[in-house]
């Protein structure tokens, strides 16, 4: 018998959440490289038995929902009688439940009370570097997966509670930072041992059965809450097709019909010869997010979200990549489409969607001889930028982007420590653009100053070059970059570029977009204007040439 009263199965669920957040910050407290403990660059969750998405911890949404799919990966590869109590596997290939990159790994533990299969603890996180042809085992030049990295194909890293060592010394021989690696694994192992018995004390506290129900209602809540967003939307077709930096379109097809919601991807371009290409399953974790986006709230995340969604692709398009195409910089394919997604629907529905942002990873990676101490030293950074304001609201100034969520930019005390580099400056983008009856929000520019020869830059932007798109008469936003300033003034100015050589004394400036505005910028109130020009997010000739705006006479529109 299990116990269905609505309390208790509160309890359960609201207990698996703060197991898996729990999980979340047992990594935080305890990996060994910044971009885990202080960016966040990971997730944790709990499934099921089958695989299916129970509870998220924090972290980034395109991890998340990565996460789930890893799971189902480990069980068609094992089978149930290749799984045991005292299993923990690992993965990163997009060809092998990995989903988005070589460099994003997934450590996944199955939970069992008396030989029963109760649910599965997982994990992933960015680890700074694992082989491949560059340092930061990124670069936006590879043509094939085997310059990206080691590859784990799904394998066994533990047996009956034991490591593996040869799989360990594996990994450690293939990466520039093996200390870093080591570090960064055992404690993404530490919270899968944490969340398994977290989870038995749950069950052994409320019984087997509550538990179950209280999981199944859960998704049950999910899909509810998916159809009632959906239901919201007007019902028909939308499409949609953009320009992208490189010259290239990308086109979605979105049907709306009562609680279904269908995107059609079959038009894609072919898999690209170079690292930007989606596995089908990191493409389903793009509309997923978009799908999320809509609901609004991102704690209920859960598999039963996602049962109202059906997704098309075609084999051996840029969204469902083939083996042996390259992934490294799979992030601004997904972040490209969700905007794409987003963009499709709000051009349709202006009421409740915000303008275009910055929507670009901007993905910095650095790296050379610390000055310190000696060894390399490998900064991997995405960055904060702009986002696009919306009916009745401003947009957020220096936020992550939709895939990465609950993270945090580094702060400069720890880039100097941890990277053997000088943080110059932090600053909000003081570029006029994104006027509007609300304004887009401000972009960064963030300096850092490299204290040794023979260095690198690693950088991976989009909206480079196509703006943040505006609504209801919205201005356009600016776009994202990376300029080198090299020691004699020389200005060099990048967006997907590999190995950039660097020298003591440069300067590598950050600049990311301002999102778009929404709505005519004629209507933009002259106390919100004068405030924006108090506080330098527009300047005086911009406001007179945007917004119609005299500074004479105590301000007034003209």
């Amino acid at each position: 018998m299990f116990n269905d009263d609505p309390i208790t199965l509160e309890i359960i669920q609201n207990s698996l959440r703060s197991i898996s957040d729990e999980m979340f910050y047992t990594i935080a407290k305890t990996a060994m490289s910044p971009i885990i403990y202080e960016v966040l660059d990971m997730a944790t969750a709990i499934t099921d038995p089958k695989g299916e998405l129970a509870s998220a911890g924090a972290g980034i949404p395109a991890f998340v929902g990565a996460l789930d799919k890893s799971v189902k990966a480990i069980i068609n590869k094992f089978k149930p009688e290749g799984i045991n109590d005292g299993d923990i596997f690992i993965t990163n290939d997009p060809y092998y439940g990995g989903v988005t990159h070589l460099n994003d790994v997934v450590l996944i533990k199955p939970v069992f009370m008396e030989g029963e299969l109760l649910a599965w603890a997982v994990n992933i996180a960015h680890w700074n570097d694992v082989s491949g042809k560059s340092p930061g085992s990124m670069s936006v030049d590879a043509t094939e997966i085997y310059q990206e990295g080691i590859r784990i194909p799904a394998v066994k890293l533990f047996v009956n509670d034991e490591p593996i060592l040869s799989v360990f010394d594996m990994l450690t021989a293939n990466s520039r930072m093996p200390e870093f690696l080591k570090g960064d694994l055992w404690a993404q192992i530490s919270a899968l041992r944490l969340g398994g018995k977290r989870i038995l004390s749950l069950v052994n506290k409320y019984g087997r059965s509550s538990y179950v129900h209280a999981v199944e209602s859960y998704l049950e809540l999910g899909q509810a809450m998916a159809e009632k967003a959906i239901k919201a939307l007007p019902d028909g077709k939308y499409e949609i097709d953009e320009a992208q930096d490189d010259g290239s379109h990308l086109s979605v097809a979105i049907e709306v019909s009562g609680s279904k919601l269908v995107i059609d991807l079959t038009q894609a371009p072919i898999q690209s010869p170079l690292p930007i290409n989606l596995s089908k399953d990191g493409t389903m974790l793009a509309c997923q997010m978009a799908l999320m986006g809509l609901i609004g709230d991102r704690q209920l995340a859960n598999g039963g979200c996602f049962r109202v969604l059906d997704v098309k692709t075609r084999s051996g398009s840029i969204y469902d990549v083939q083996a042996p195409g390259p992934c490294g910089i799979y992030f601004e394919t997904m972040i490209r489409l969700n905007d794409l997604i987003w963009r499709c629907l709000a051009e349709k529905v202006t009421d409740t969607l915000p303008s275009g942002n910055f929507s670009s990873i901007c993905a910095t990676i650095m790296g050379g001889k610390h000055p310190d101490t000696g060894q390399h030293y490998s900064i991997i950074e995405p960055e904060i930028g702009g986002w696009g304001a919306g009916d009745g609201f401003d947009g957020a100034n220096a936020m992550f982007c939709a895939m990465h969520g609950d993270t945090f930019n580094c702060p400069a005390e720890i880039a100097e420590t941890r990277y053997g580099v000088t943080v110059g400056q932090v600053a909000l983008n003081d570029e006029d653009a994104g006027a509007g009856e609300y304004r887009g929000g401000k972009g960064v520019v963030i300096d850092y100053v490299i204290r040794s020869d023979n260095s690198f830059l690693t950088c991976a932007y989009t909206r480079n070059k196509i703006a943040p798109w505006g609504l209801n008469k919205g201005e356009d936003g600016s776009v994202n970059r990376v300029e080198v300033i090299r020691t004699n003034g020389e200005i060099e100015v990048h967006a997907m570029a590999s190995e950039v050589t660097l020298d003591t004394d440069d300067i590598v400036r950050v600049i990311t977009a301002n999102g778009a505005g929404f709505g005519d910028p004629k209507k933009r109130k002259t106390a919100a204007l004068v405030d924006d020009i108090n506080n330098g997010y527009v300047s005086l000739e911009y406001a007179k040439a945007k917004y119609g705006f005299d500074a004479t006479h105590g301000g007034s529109y003209e």
